[in-house]
């Protein structure tokens, strides 16, 4: 088990929380410059933070507080984790063989151990016939996975990955999926993965922490965060394209600068008339061509605006009539033609209320407000 607590005021304020089980994938997603590089090189050992601790396996690698025990920071070669960098940091004048070799400079074995180890981690990566080749003379995929088979080469027991995918094609990035996935279930290794892709972090990711300008806003499961971010912030930040504004009072949501209002069910922690951001996912959405009346959900009359076709899907975008707010709604392309969906057309809109997540509009530890206050 990883955890970090970990907090500094300069060059750039950071206040980040973050746990990685055994075994577990943890992707940190957020805009650039939020930090999530930062954050790599603070648990292995090549930045260091101001204050707080890292822990991994009930073991510090980095403390300043004396009532955990005893003050330390360990060197990157402490610690057990592998890294891999965006651009991957291969030495361009050694072989790929000598690349992985350097990762077992300070083995205990003998060189030519050392040497059949670094082999055999290069035929699990694929590229063992490779191992004469110098970086320049490989491609993009099997420059990554020459990186890949160096930081898992000591065997750690934590593997860092930062944006590893980004620079390759579609193909040789679903074969890297199966070879991450393969490697995860045969060492059993903790993996925090730093991406831009939200679509690539729902699909790999165990949990997902979204991250804002140094400060963890929220970590959850993929569908818990996708369908109830905690606040408005990290639904802009994980693409959410409906997110409204609204005043809650009592189970009754009233959307801002409209007539309309949702039973809306909530835990009890929302004082009366507090405003607050809504949002909805894209299967509490439905679209009535016939106007056909249902006691079970709120007519909203609509306007559609544009439908913008993305092979078997379709973005339908909308204006709420008599409003200045819109909605977009993604169907198959098969639902859009049942419907005789085209711009121009009136519609009702059919919002199923049980979906509608509402949220604070700004977070509790808000970035803006961090700056102002001291650590």
């Amino acid at each position: 088990m990883l955890k970090l607590h970990i907090q500094q005021t300069s060059p750039n304020p950071i206040q980040l929380q973050l746990e990685c089980a055994p075994g577990e994938l943890h992707a940190l997603v957020g805009p650039s410059g939020s930090g999530k590089t930062s954050t790599l090189r603070l648990i292995a050992g090549l930045q260091k933070p101001q204050g707080g601790y890292i822990e991994w396996a009930g073991q510090d690698w980095f403390n300043t507080d004396s009532k955990r025990g005893a003050l330390l920071s360990q060197s990157p070669a402490q610690r057990s984790c592998g890294f891999l960098f965006q651009q991957y940091a291969l030495f361009p004048h050694l072989n790929a063989l000598d690349n992985v070799l350097i990762a077992l400079y300070n083995s205990p074995h003998s060189e030519s151990q050392r040497r059949i180890a670094a082999k055999q981690w290069l035929d699990k990566m694929g590229i063992g016939d490779l191992a004469q080749r110098l970086p320049a003379e490989l491609s993009g995929g099997q420059q990554q996975r020459l990186g890949l088979a160096r930081a898992l080469a000591k065997e750690p027991g934590l593997l860092l990955l930062d944006e590893p995918f980004s620079a390759i094609d579609t193909p040789t990035r679903q074969q890297l999926y199966q070879t991450l996935a393969e490697i995860r279930q045969q060492m059993g290794i903790s993996i925090i993965l730093v991406t831009h892709d939200l679509r690539e972090a729902n699909l790999l990711a165990d949990r997902i922490t979204v991250i804002d300008q140094g400060i963890s806003l929220q970590t959850a499961k993929p569908e818990h965060l996708f369908k109830k971010p905690r606040n408005a912030r990290v639904a802009e930040l994980v693409g959410i394209p409906n997110i409204y504004r609204g005043v809650f009072n009592q189970g009754r949501l009233q959307w801002a600068n409209t007539s309309f209002s949702f039973g809306v069910v909530d835990k009890g922690k929302i004082p009366p008339e507090t405003e607050v951001a809504w949002v909805i996912p894209q299967e509490g959405i439905a679209l009535d061509t016939h106007h056909s009346s249902d006691d079970a959900f709120t007519p909203i009359p609509i306007e559609v605006r544009r439908i913008s076709a993305l092979g078997q899907i379709a973005v339908v975008q909308m204006t709420i009539i008599g409003t200045d707010q819109e909605m977009t709604w993604q169907a198959s392309s098969s639902e859009i033609k049942r419907l005789q969906l085209n711009a121009g057309i009136k519609a009702t809109l059919k919002l199923d209320c049980q979906q509608i997540h509402i949220m604070p509009l700004r977070p509790i530890n808000d970035p803006r407000l961090f700056k102002q206050t001291a650590l």
